[in-house]
């Protein structure tokens, strides 16, 4: 805790079928945990979930599968040089880009 600077141990158990040696376990975990901030973090710059209110029923969960579907498209589409926000920006206001996209 850097506050008080008392030091506290957790410990995780997995299952896992990989060998149980720590350097295994320890770069899957991290590798998987990579994958999952960098899709956050591109979802918040493009679309800016975390500043969503999208709360009622399903709406969020909805909204944030078919924010990773569009992401993906716009990931996908190698002729443009703009990045994430730039493509998602165009493709609102250019029919030709966004049917670009959508034929992936």
């Amino acid at each position: 805790d850097k506050q008080s600077g008392k030091q506290s141990e957790e410990t995780r158990y997995y299952i896992s079928s990989l060998p149980a040696t720590p350097s295994v376990i320890a770069r899957a975990v991290r590798s998987h945990w990579a994958i999952e901030n960098n899709l956050h973090w591109s979802l918040d710059v493009v679309f800016k979930e975390d500043a969503s209110l999208k709360k009622k029923g399903n709406a969020a969960q909805n909204y944030h599968i078919i924010a990773k579907m569009a992401l993906t498209m716009i990931e996908r589409e190698t002729s443009s040089k703009a990045n994430k926000p730039q493509k998602r920006r165009r493709a609102a206001l250019d029919d030709e880009y966004r049917s670009l996209l959508l034929a992936g």
